[in-house]
């Protein structure tokens, strides 16, 4: 046997199969999807047309916390849903329960885990990992190996150079008023992180601020100034040929 589809999954026109690939129960993949070897697509994933999906990649995993996890899982998570024209690279694993846009592209070993929404034309890269309850907003880009923790908001043309942390628990673990404290930052649009930042729980990145490389970010910025040093201070206003002028 090459691959496996179950009589109940639903396969547009022009649909191709990688060798010992398995498409569950339910699941429906447009016209024109790509699926290489050894693929899982998990009960009721559906895959927007003309996406492709690279070698040993997990579409609709099921969550399964850690026995000391204190996350609440949701049993009637909706299915994974993946828009039109979309890329997921090899070994890639998304949860279900998460929603990604047209266009999308997600780098080789990058992981989305459920309750994620990702708007059109987002790039994820290599090795990102996008933890639980995460929006991102259209035109963005997480570079390699970026963290971006769960409550995260990133809006519209935000930019995450490569290895950025984001943060959301002020207590690290410590004591129950961390149950209620939990918060992502929240980076609005056209603002830009560079490479090895840090964004400690809740601070608020205003629109096209500028994060520099290895700042230490600890508390709400201003709107289109660049910020640099551990803790991250205010340097100068970003140069006006650099603010974009695109709608809103």
């Amino acid at each position: 046997m090459s691959h496996f589809v179950d009589p109940s999954a639903k396969l547009g026109r022009g649909v191709r199969l990688g060798q010992f690939s398995v498409i569950e129960e339910g699941a429906v993949l447009g016209d024109n999807v790509t699926v290489g070897n050894c693929v899982t697509v998990h009960e009721k994933t559906v895959i927007g047309s003309g996406t492709w999906i690279g070698d040993n990649t997990v579409l609709g995993r099921q969550p399964r916390p850690a026995a000391t996890s204190t996350v609440q899982m949701d049993p009637d998570l909706p299915a994974l849903m993946i828009g039109e024209e979309s890329t997921i690279g090899a070994c890639a694993v998304l949860y279900r329960g998460s929603r990604l846009g047209r266009g999308v592209f997600v780098g080789d070993q990058a992981f989305i885990r459920e309750t994620c929404r990702v708007g059109d034309w987002v790039v994820i890269g290599r090795g990102v990992a996008v933890e639980n309850r995460v929006d991102i907003g259209a035109c963005t880009k997480i570079q390699t190996n970026a963290y971006i923790t769960a409550y995260t908001r990133l809006e519209k043309d935000v930019f995450i150079a490569p290895g950025v942390t984001t943060t959301n628990d002020p207590f690290m673990g410590r004591t129950e008023e961390r149950f209620r404290q939990i918060r992502g930052p929240v980076v609005k649009q056209g603002a830009r992180v560079g490479g090895g930042a840090i964004l400690l729980p809740g601070v608020i990145v205003e629109e096209e601020t500028f994060i520099a490389a290895g700042a230490v970010v600890n508390r709400d910025t201003e709107p289109a100034t660049v910020y640099v040093g551990v803790p991250a201070k205010p340097l100068r206003p970003v140069p006006k040929e650099e603010i974009r002028r695109g709608d809103k």
